[in-house]
C-alpha cells in the first residue's frame, strides 16, 4: 500500500480537495486502484449538525455518513463510492480510545495524545486504506490522505505527529507528502510573493515532514524565477514545485497536474507498476474541459435557497447541475436567490432585493428548490414553487423543496390555506408533512433517515421513471427527519400531483410528478450526490433538458442524445472521438 499525504500550509479552503482528488485521477487513470481518507481535526464527531455556512454542505454516502463535502469532490472524480469511515476527525478518534480505556484495554496506563491518540489515527488509516472502493471489490493500491486545516494549527497537532512517525513504520518508499501553499500576488506590485510558502514549509519540516512536492496555488503561472526560488529555500528539487493555478474548470486541474510530471515523479519516489502508454481516461477529462469552454448556448438555473450567499452550501447541486449541462452542451448560469427575498416582508424591508430576486426567477429557464432545514426562507420557496407551476416553468425540487412543492399545492390547488409541514407549524390543521416514526426529538446528531434507500418507480408513464432508463427501482441517498403525510396522498391525485415513487413498504412518498406541465418533479432524496461528470444524475438531466426545450425529443429517442447534442458543431472543432462513441459514454443512467 502507498501512502499520500496531502497537508495545506498560509490559509484553509486552498484547494487540498480538489488537489488530492486529482493525484488521485492521474494515477486511476494509470490503471491503478485508489482510496481517499478526509482528516478533520475538529472535535464534532461528524459533519452532520454544522450550519451549511460553517464547512459548506454536508456530504452523505451510501452508508448514512454524514461527512464533509471534499468526500463528494473525490467520489465524482475518482467514481467510487467511499464509507463513513473515510472521513476521520479529532471527535471519532478521542471517542474510539475513550471506549478503549473504559473498556480496560489499557491496563492501567496512562492514556496520552502520544503514542495512545497518535497509534490509533494509524491504526484507522491503515484499517481504512484496504476497504475496497470500486465495484469490484479489489483492495485499493494507494491510499490519498487530505490533512484538512492548515500546518501550525494547535488542533491537527496530532495527526501531524501521528504521520511523522508512520512515514517510519510504512518506510519511505511507500510514503509521499504533498504540501499545498498559496504565493500571493498582491496588485500593488503584481510580484509573486514566496515568504509564505518558504515559512509554511519550514513550520511543517520544524513538525517532522519534510514535502515530497510542494503544489503552489496562484492566480497565473509560476515565474521560472519563483519556481528556483522555492526550491533552493525548501529543500527541494525546481521539478518537485508545481504550480497550480486558476483554471476555468476544476476538470482542468488533473492535466494540470499531468502535464508537470506528476506521474513519473510517483513512479519514482514510490516505485508505482505503471505503464506510461496514452491513458483514455485523462482524454474524456480532457473533452470535458476543451468542451466546456467552447459552449455558445446558455441555460439558467434559478437556485432558490436560503444559503445562497455561500455557494459551498449547495457544491453537489451545482456539480450535477454542471454535469447535466455538460452532457446537453450548453453553459450553465446559476441565479442564486435567497428565498427570504421572494416573500412579502422583504417588498416592505428591502423592495430593491424583493424585485431583484423576483427578476431572476422570472427570466431563468428553470427553477431549483434545494433542501434545507428550518422555517426561514420557506414562504418564499413555496412562491417561486407556485410561480413555476402556473407558468409551467420546468421545476425540480429536492429533499424540502419535494416537502415545499406538496404544500404549496395543498394550499392553492386543494384550498387548505393553513397547509404544512409540522417542522415549521406543529399546530396546522392539514399537516401535509409530518415526522417519521422514528425520528428521535431530544438528539440531532445521526438521527435523521441517512444513507441509500431504495425507491419503487411503480407508474409506467412517469417521465423519472423513462429517466432512469425505466427501471423499476432506483437506489438514491437520503438524508431528511420529516416526510409527507402518506395518510394524505389520495387528496392530492385526485388533481393532478401523482407520487410516482414510493419506498419499498409503499409508506414513504419519494418522487412527486405533476400532470400537464412541461417538467414539474419532486425527489425526496438527494440526487445530486451520486451524479458524475459521465453520468449526469436524471432528475437534474431532465430539469436541464426541459430548460432548453428537448425533454420531449430525448424521451422518444430513447433516453439518448442526438449526436448534435452530445457533441454540438456549433461549440467548437474537432475532437478525438466521434459522435457515435461520445453517445456510448453517454447513455442515461447508470443505476446503482
Amino acid at each position: 500500500m502507498k501512502y499520500i499525504l496531502v497537508t495545506g500550509g498560509v490559509i484553509s479552503g486552498i484547494g487540498k480537495g480538489i488537489i488530492a482528488s486529482s493525484v488521485g485521477t492521474i494515477l486511476k487513470s494509470c490503471g491503478l486502484h485508489v482510496t481517499a481518507i478526509k482528516i478533520d481535526p475538529y472535535i464534532n464527531i461528524d459533519a452532520g449538525t454544522f450550519s451549511p455556512y460553517e464547512h459548506g454542505e454536508v456530504f452523505v454516502l451510501d452508508d448514512g455518513g454524514e461527512v464533509d463535502l471534499d468526500l463528494g469532490n473525490y467520489e465524482r472524480f475518482l467514481d467510487i463510492r467511499l464509507t463513513r469511515d473515510n472521513n476521520l476527525t479529532t471527535g471519532k478518534i478521542y471517542q474510539s480510545v475513550i471506549n478503549k480505556e473504559r473498556r480496560g484495554d489499557y491496563l492501567g496506563k496512562t492514556v496520552q495524545v502520544v503514542p495512545h491518540i497518535t497509534d490509533a489515527i494509524q491504526e484507522w488509516v491503515m484499517s481504512q486504506a484496504k476497504v475496497s472502493v470500486d465495484e469490484d471489490g479489489v483492495e485499493p493500491q494507494v491510499c490519498v490522505i487530505e490533512l484538512g486545516g492548515t500546518v501550525g494549527d494547535i488542533e491537527s497537532m496530532p495527526f501531524i505527529e501521528a504521520f511523522r512517525q508512520f512515514q517510519f513504520k510504512v518506510k519511505r518508499e511507500n510514503f509521499c507528502n504533498i504540501h499545498v501553499s498559496l504565493v500571493p500576488q498582491p496588485h500593488t506590485t503584481g510580484e509573486q510573493k514566496t515568504k509564505p510558502t518558504q515559512n509554511s514549509v519550514r513550520e511543517l519540516r520544524g513538525l517532522g515532514l519534510s514535502p515530497d512536492l510542494i503544489m503552489c496555488r496562484c492566480s497565473t503561472p509560476l515565474e521560472t524565477a519563483v519556481k528556483e526560488k522555492i526550491s533552493m529555500f525548501c529543500h527541494v528539487e525546481p521539478t518537485q514545485v508545481i504550480c497550480v493555478h486558476d483554471v476555468s474548470s476544476i476538470y482542468r486541474v488533473p492535466l494540470l497536474l499531468e502535464e508537470q510530471g506528476v506521474v513519473g515523479f510517483f513512479c519514482k519516489r514510490l516505485d508505482l507498476p505503471i505503464e506510461m502508454r496514452g491513458r483514455k481516461v485523462l482524454t474524456k477529462w480532457k473533452e470535458f474541459s476543451d468542451r466546456s469552454d467552447r459552449f455558445l448556448e446558455h441555460v439558467s438555473i434559478a437556485l432558490v435557497g436560503k444559503y445562497t450567499k455561500f455557494s459551498d452550501s449547495y457544491t453537489s447541486v451545482i456539480k450535477a447541475l454542471e454535469h447535466s449541462a455538460l452532457a446537453i452542451n450548453h453553459k450553465l448560469e446559476i441565479k442564486y436567490i435567497d428565498s427570504a427575498d421572494l416573500e412579502a416582508a422583504a417588498l416592505q424591508d428591502e423592495p430593491v432585493k424583493y424585485h431583484e430576486a423576483w427578476q431572476k426567477l422570472c427570466s431563468a429557464d428553470g427553477v431549483l428548490v434545494p433542501g434545507g432545514f428550518g422555517v426561514r426562507g420557506t414562504e418564499g420557496k413555496m412562491h417561486a414553487i407556485s410561480w413555476a407551476r402556473k407558468q409551467k416553468k420546468p421545476f425540480l425540487g429536492v429533499c424540502l423543496g419535494m416537502q415545499l412543492a406538496v404544500c404549496e399545492f395543498a394550499r392553492n390547488v386543494i384550498g387548505w390555506q393553513d397547509a404544512n409541514s409540522t417542522e415549521f407549524d406543529p399546530e396546522s390543521k392539514h399537516p401535509v408533512v409530518i415526522d417519521m416514526p422514528e425520528h428521535n426529538p431530544g438528539q440531532m446528531g445521526g438521527t435523521m433517515r441517512l444513507g441509500k434507500r431504495r425507491t419503487l418507480l411503480k407508474s409506467n408513464t412517469s417521465v423519472l421513471r423513462k429517466l432512469y432508463g425505466n427501471v423499476d427501482y432506483v437506489d438514491e441517498r437520503h438524508r431528511h427527519r420529516f416526510e409527507v403525510n402518506p395518510e394524505l396522498k389520495h387528496h392530492f391525485e385526485e388533481r393532478g400531483l401523482h407520487f410516482v415513487g414510493q419506498d419499498v413498504e409503499g409508506e414513504r412518498m419519494e418522487v412527486i410528478e405533476l400532470d400537464d406541465h412541461s417538467y414539474f418533479v419532486g425527489v425526496q432524496y438527494h440526487p445530486e450526490f451520486t451524479s458524475r461528470p459521465i453520468k449526469p444524475s436524471p432528475p437534474y438531466l431532465g430539469l436541464l433538458l426541459a430548460a432548453v426545450g428537448k425533454l420531449q425529443s430525448y424521451l422518444l429517442k430513447g433516453c439518448r442524445l442526438s449526436p448534435r447534442d452530445t457533441y454540438s458543431d456549433r461549440s467548437g472543432g474537432s475532437s478525438s472521438s466521434s459522435p457515435e462513441s461520445e453517445i456510448t459514454e453517454l447513455k442515461f443512467p447508470a443505476v446503482s
